[in-house]
């Protein structure tokens, strides 16, 4: 959050300077004066707001920055670097209905701001509201063509009981080759996090998704024992091999 504010508020001052070295010497016709960009200059009440909320953060003081930070949004409400960085503050501190609430205004100026578009799909996802975090998500990877982004659609659209969706969407991370490289992490059958192939969960997926849409459990097993022959320790097609058996 604080490198957000730093650079507002650095390119804002840098901006006034060089307006005012731009500015035409008194010798130069009247003209030439005429044509030159209005001076921008920051505030007083900005420049305070910004030393209250650089010092809040030097002393760890993280509810008085938040306050500068709607100070500073108060006095420049066009600054959309200001409201993500109080969306992320939010979004940092786990307080997700706010980071949602804050990350609107963004999306209404511009519905393709890609970080206001992540943290709210995450918010409304860890809000348990699975429909409008996938609207996002869909959204977000429109923009960036990410997989993990795609990843968590299908989980989404699982969970929403979306199921064909849901296979559209595992064909289409199956079809990328980039698929192979990427990795998540599920608890081992030690209960301990650790890395797999994102291909791995990719199967478990979609051999639940067959199952439940076309209710066929040998293509289920297939799919399983796929992801088995990956990762033999992959817990939870363990389990879901034993329910079909």
């Amino acid at each position: 959050m604080k490198p957000i504010v730093i650079i507002f508020f650095a390119c804002l001052w840098s901006a006034s300077l060089a307006q005012t070295q731009k500015q035409p010497a008194k010798s130069e016709p009247a003209k030439t004066q005429t044509t030159q960009p209005a001076k921008q200059t920051v505030s007083p009440l900005t420049e305070h707001f910004y030393k209250k909320y650089v010092t809040a953060l030097q002393w760890s003081d993280y509810d008085v920055a938040k306050d500068a930070l709607y100070d500073l949004i108060v006095e420049n409400p066009q600054n959309d670097s200001l409201i993500f960085s109080l969306a992320y503050f939010y979004y940092e501190n786990e307080k997700f209905a706010s980071a949602v609430l804050v990350s609107q205004p963004l999306l209404a100026r511009n519905p393709k701001n890609i970080q206001a578009l992540e943290i709210s799909a995450i918010g409304y996802e860890m809000m348990g509201v699975p429909d409008r975090s996938l609207q996002n998500y869909e959204s977000l990877y429109l923009l960036t063509n990410n997989l993990n982004t795609l990843y968590k659609m299908s989980f989404l659209q699982f969970d929403l009981k979306r199921f064909s969706e849901c296979l559209a969407t595992i064909d289409i991370l199956m079809s990328k080759p980039e698929l192979d490289t990427l990795k998540v992490v599920f608890n081992d059958v030690e209960n301990k996090p650790k890395e797999y192939p994102m291909k791995v969960s990719v199967l478990n997926l979609k051999g639940l998704a067959v199952q439940e849409h076309f209710g066929d459990k040998a293509a289920a097993k297939k799919l399983f024992e796929e992801a088995l022959a990956i990762a033999p320790d992959f817990v939870m097609a363990k389990q879901n091999l034993a329910k079909v058996k």
